[in-house]
């Protein structure tokens, strides 16, 4: 079992940043894992927005490429998504998810339902 926690959120104006975390507890955290972000906004689907497989093999949806950085921090086994330039469709509900072994679902392959481990989530709001 793999217990998720993200913190960070809240409400900034268009052109700020953001910092998001997510702790990972439960088994051993190590690079046998595949990390990653997801956002679902309002009356939308989710959203892969970025995943981080092995030591520092990043993918990023387009619409955040540029502008989001994600990393993982394996002695405090936390991962993060720096978010700078912050635009309004960026407003959604963020979820860490992860899933052991090779990135599949959690790189958006395939139904995202079936990503194994979620975090609770966290709001970000950008406002104009």
């Amino acid at each position: 079992q793999v217990q998720l926690m993200e913190s960070g959120g809240g409400s900034v104006q268009a052109g700020g940043s953001l910092t998001l975390s997510c702790a990972v507890s439960g088994q051993t955290y190590s690079s046998s894992y595949c990390l990653g972000w997801f956002r679902q906004a309002p009356g939308k689907e989710r959203e892969e927005v970025a995943h981080i497989e092995g030591v520092e093999y990043t993918t990023y949806a387009n619409s955040v490429k540029g502008r989001f950085t994600i990393s993982k921090d394996n002695g405090k086994n936390t991962l993060y998504l720096q978010m700078n330039s912050l635009k309004p469709e960026d407003t959604a509900m963020y979820y860490c998810a992860a899933e052991v072994g090779e990135c599949t679902v959690v790189a958006g392959l395939g139904d995202s339902s079936l990503v194994p481990y979620w975090g609770q989530g966290t709001q970000v709001t950008v406002s104009s």
